[in-house]
């Protein structure tokens, strides 16, 4: 029988199961890899503030920051 686990992956590779188990069984698995999450406000929030960003205004106000080419 087929059986899905939700599991992170660590820094380092190491998978921890979120759900406790028993123990895996031996075998072998697949492994999907899913995107990450991703926080749905700042996603919905980046078109609008990308309208101000992109003005000639907001290029000038920011110019004494950037470097001397």
């Amino acid at each position: 029988m087929l059986q899905t686990i939700e599991v992170e992956i660590d820094a380092t590779g190491h998978i921890h199961p979120l759900e406790p188990l028993s123990k895996l069984p031996v075998g072998r698995a697949l492994l999907t890899l899913l995107n990450p999450p991703v926080d749905e406000a700042l996603q919905l929030a980046e078109p609008a503030l990308a309208e101000d960003w992109l003005k000639p205004e907001e290029d000038a106000a920011w110019a004494h920051l950037q470097s001397a080419k």
